[in-house]
């Protein structure tokens, strides 16, 4: 408080003496404070505002004292009041900064705190919170930067340490950052959260008995605090301690009654003690929560074992072969994925007419990697068909073809078109031409087996989608479908099964694929898919 009233009066000094009145009213009031008389401060900053609603110090120091009473929502919105006025009080800015900070706008907060910085490039504290800031925005070298900052201005402070080391830790640097989060705890143990960061830190160091020890000490001292409960749990499920490891995820579940990880982790549990019958139990919740979840039924397939139920655990576990199969058969790093955080922005040029520009964010994205100028006219014409503006989207198609006739997904997008318009001879030619150009191209594959789906040819339509390991809600309903008319029941299950986990978010295709089974005599089966529908 002492620091910010100096603050007040460097403030003050642009637009009144500071001997003036009014000064010397905030000076009584920071004296009171000191002496803790708070309310008094209070009562004197609060007459002072009603006389001249507008000066700034008067403001900032109803802030601090606000923040010393807890209330510091109440402070945030004060400290904003004043920065208003003084948009350039470097203690304003690292105040604000701070709660913008802990409120989740980090943006705004490392604005906020870049310009507190640039009045006082040497300030400790200013470095500490915008480390955390770039931290919380995936700036990590710049995160380490500030912090190292901070360090040299404070480097008697446990709490800038414990800082550093866990940023060490987050850019691989563990065993350095281990080294100063036990410095920090030396200095100050009673430091917030130290015995969960030196926790998580051993447990990626794989010192697992560490990990355990630390994440006891963290939960004994904050009893409630769930990612302590949660990290606990982790080392002891890796140690093999099944039985604390249960207790710890119940507590977990005490608070977070729906937490997928500590279902699955409770469920392994109960696996492991034999207990097959609760194992069932999570295990079936977690699906219910998670479809895909996949280890889920590779454990449930074992407790079904340990319970005598061999059909049932046959199914589990050809149902975690599916699936399995299905997500490793697609490659680690597919191009249409990375896609992924561009497509609204690109989507949106296009509306204003901006295809240059949304060329330029897909070459500016993929920049250094193997993607060409024809990659870029494929994304833009795929966007152009999603927009239903066919006519730019096949100009975009057509023209990557001439640049690069081998490039991947022209032909594809061209035929999935040409299928939507009914034009099945079109579509074949299409996907035809994509395959010849690369016989593994997943979407191709699954969209000819749609092809031969249309034209009635149950094997080839299953042939195909079964090998092209799709996981589209859609495509897997019409694999089902090919299954049943070809006789083979228990694939038509496993598919089915399969299609429900992926289409947990689209109903409508649920209720159909539930309707497949009905009228294929698949009751049971059917039964239980409709617990996943939502509620009305």
């Amino acid at each position: 408080m002492l620091a910010l009233g100096g603050a007040s009066v460097r403030a003050e000094k642009t637009s009144h003496p500071a001997e003036s009145p009014l000064m010397r009213q905030v000076h009584q009031a920071l004296k009171l404070a000191e002496h803790g008389d708070q309310q008094g401060a209070m009562n004197l900053v609060l007459h002072l505002l009603e006389q001249h609603p507008d000066f700034a110090p008067a403001i900032k120091l109803k802030g601090m004292l606000l923040e010393d009473s807890g209330r510091i929502s109440e402070a945030g919105t004060a400290f904003e009041e004043a920065l208003k006025l003084a948009p350039n009080d470097a203690d304003l800015l690292l105040e604000v900064g701070k709660y913008k900070l802990t409120a989740g706008q980090k943006e705004e907060a490392l604005k906020l705190l870049q310009h507190c910085l640039r009045i006082l490039p040497s300030d400790g504290d200013a470095q500490y919170y915008i480390a955390q800031a770039y931290h919380l925005t995936g700036q990590d070298d710049l995160a380490l930067r500030a912090i190292r900052l901070s360090l040299k201005a404070e480097p008697d402070n446990a709490s800038v340490g414990q800082k550093y080391g866990e940023l060490l830790c987050v850019s691989g640097e563990c065993e350095a950052g281990l080294r100063w989060l036990l410095k920090a705890q030396g200095s100050d143990a009673k430091l917030p959260q130290i015995d969960y960061d030196i926790a998580v830190t051993d447990l990626k160091l794989m010192d697992l008995a560490g990990s355990a020890q630390y994440a006891a000490r963290a939960v004994e001292s904050q009893p409630n605090d769930v990612p302590a409960l949660q990290l606990l749990a982790t080392a002891d499920v890796k140690l093999a301690k099944w039985q604390e490891a249960k207790h710890a995820f119940e507590r977990v579940l005490t608070f977070k009654t729906d937490d997928v990880d500590s279902l699955f982790g409770l469920g392994q549990c109960e696996l492991e003690l034999k207990n097959y019958p609760a194992a069932v139990d999570k295990l079936q919740l977690v699906l219910k929560l998670a479809p895909t979840r996949l280890l889920a039924h590779y454990y449930l397939s074992r407790a079904y074992v340990g319970m005598g139920k061999t059909s049932e655990a046959q199914h589990e576990a050809a149902l975690h072969q599916l699936m399995m199969e299905q997500m490793t058969f697609v490659p680690a790093v597919e191009r249409e994925g990375s896609e992924s955080p561009i497509q609204a922005p690109a989507y949106q040029l296009l509306a204003e007419h901006r295809e240059e520009d949304a060329l330029r964010l897909y070459r500016k994205r993929f920049k250094g990697t193997s993607a060409t100028l024809a990659d870029a006219y494929v994304f833009v014409g795929k966007l152009y068909l999603a927009r239903g503006e066919k006519e730019d989207g096949l100009r975009c198609l057509h023209h990557a073809l001439e640049i690069q006739p081998t490039v991947r997904g022209a032909h594809t997008y061209e035929g999935i078109l040409r299928l939507k318009r009914g034009d099945l001879s079109g579509a074949e030619s299409e996907f035809k031409a994509e395959l010849a150009n690369d016989p593994n191209y997943q979407t191709a594959i699954a969209e000819m087996g749609e092809v031969r789906y249309q034209q009635e040819r149950w094997s080839d339509a299953a042939e195909q989608l079964s090998k092209s390991r799709t996981m589209t809600p859609e495509l897997l309903y019409i694999l089902c479908d090919s299954y049943f008319r070809l006789g083979k029941a228990s694939d038509a299950d496993l598919t089915a099964e399969t299609a429900a986990a992926y289409a947990r978010n689209k109903p409508e295709l649920l209720k159909d694929l539930i309707n497949l089974l009905q009228r294929n005599g698949q009751t049971d089966l059917a039964q239980r898919l409709s617990a996943n529908l939502p509620q009305k």
